[in-house]
């Protein structure tokens, strides 16, 4: 499992015209599942994701995670992630999982975030996008799952 996680002032994300999710201060967390990835991927990922403390803390320094600072996360799923781009000029996607892998894996990361108690917005999967945020910092980080292991 991969995530581009990005400390944002503010972001959502549109369907078709029409906003599906919407946060205030917090995280985007684009993730991308992996055909093999299993429950322990969604396990780790939601643990490191959701405890990341990357939110200053009144000396300026990045000490606080989302639950301290009462942030919320807004989860996009990102099959691209796993984009291949070691040959020629078009990525290959045979690293990302089909749907039927990928949706409950995808839905296992939001529902573990929210049993944290956290506030969730998600976007649609399969669906084309359009994600705006304002990236606070900026700070932008990529997480794997696999390096953990």
């Amino acid at each position: 499992m991969r995530a581009c996680v990005q400390r944002v002032s503010r972001a959502h994300v549109d369907v078709a015209g029409e906003t599906v999710g919407a946060i205030e201060r917090g995280l985007l967390v684009l993730l991308g599942v992996a055909p093999d990835d299993t429950q322990a991927d969604v396990d780790y990922m939601v643990d490191k994701v959701a405890g990341l403390r990357i939110f200053e803390d009144a000396a300026g320094k990045m000490n606080l995670s989302l639950a301290e600072i009462g942030g919320a996360m807004l989860v996009v799923s990102q099959f691209t992630l796993y984009g291949d781009c070691r040959r020629g000029k078009r990525p290959s996607f045979t690293d990302a999982a089909p749907p039927e892998i990928a949706v409950p894996l995808y839905e296992a990361f939001v529902a573990g975030v929210r049993k944290l108690g956290l506030s969730v917005a998600t976007g649609r999967f399969r669906e084309h996008m359009a994600v705006s945020l304002v990236n606070d910092g900026p700070v932008t980080l990529l997480i794997e799952s696999r390096r953990a292991f």
